[in-house]
């Protein structure tokens, strides 16, 4: 297949990360910006293999280790004319984002990927609302779902995704015309929320002096790391959300920037293949970063 995706470089200002945005009265408060150049690469086993694993494992936080990620990350880099690699320093340095499409039932046997449906199959089936989800991945063979990966360092603007998922759809459509296995019925985007919760280590300081800050949201209330998920969800078929495990260090580990701690969970969105293009349209629109 002859990649026809055009090395893409733009300028974004980098600010705090989207759970500092949701947190704390930043009205009081002034945010560093710098302007950084990104550019756009295919995959590259020689040079994206730590650095992609690392996202990987961050995608999935505690729940990465059901999971072989250095065969996922293997896997990944075996379609280096699918997908993209954004980085700051040159085809070199390591990725600070990536996205990618997997096949499921073309890499059915594949043990890797055995596990990870699997473990998305269990979580729809927990899940009311992934009913429908859950219906498709019992089926024997797997349908044809591409599943989505998607991930990010934390304070990476979310400018950064919408020429992605471009770039993703253009692909697809040139493996089509040369008779890749890539005509999906579905895709499944697989993504991570997070909610507030009471600090661990402020229970033990136990300082009745110590005013808390006002509540940010009702107890349980879901906040997005990615917010072109917001976008994705409008368009699915289903989505929801379901608990990762959950570490109380974890937790208060993750208060950079606000008192409360952070108790993340996964999320999976569904989405018809004929949606994704309207989807995406609206991403760019809703958070900007134009097309590849």
């Amino acid at each position: 297949m002859v990649k026809r995706k055009q090395q893409k470089d733009t300028d974004v200002a980098m600010g705090g990360t989207d759970a500092a945005n949701n947190a704390g009265d930043s009205s009081d408060e002034e945010m560093d910006i710098v302007n950084v150049d990104f550019e756009w690469f295919d995959p590259d086993p020689e040079v994206d293999f730590h650095g992609l694993k690392h996202l990987i494992r961050q995608l999935f936080d505690t729940d990465a280790q059901d999971f072989d990620l250095s065969a996922l990350a293997d896997l990944v880099l075996s379609q280096p004319l699918l997908g993209s690699m954004v980085k700051t320093d040159g085809k070199e340095s390591d990725p600070y984002a990536f996205l990618t499409v997997l096949n499921l039932r073309e890499h059915a046997d594949k043990p890797a990927i055995k596990d990870l449906t699997a473990y998305l199959t269990r979580k729809a089936k927990s899940t009311p609302s992934l009913a429908p989800l859950a219906s498709l991945l019992s089926q024997s063979p797997i349908p044809q779902i591409g599943l989505i990966l998607t991930e990010r360092l934390i304070n990476m603007p979310v400018e950064v995704i919408p020429p992605m998922y471009t770039m993703l759809q253009e692909e697809i459509a040139w493996a089509l015309e040369e008779n890749e296995p890539y005509s999906f019925t579905h895709y499944l985007v697989v993504s991570k929320t997070y909610e507030e919760v009471e600090s661990k280590l402020d229970a033990e300081e136990s300082r009745p002096q110590k005013k808390k800050k006002a509540g940010k949201g009702a107890k349980g209330e879901r906040f997005f790391f990615h917010p072109e998920d917001e976008v994705l969800e409008r368009h699915a078929v289903c989505q929801g959300g379901f608990e990762h495990k959950f570490d109380e260090g974890r937790s208060d580990s993750k208060r950079a920037f606000q008192e409360l701690g952070i108790k993340t969970g996964g999320s999976l969105i569904l989405l018809e293949a004929g949606k994704l293009e309207g989807a995406v349209r609206d991403m760019v629109q809703f958070v900007g970063g134009g097309s590849a």
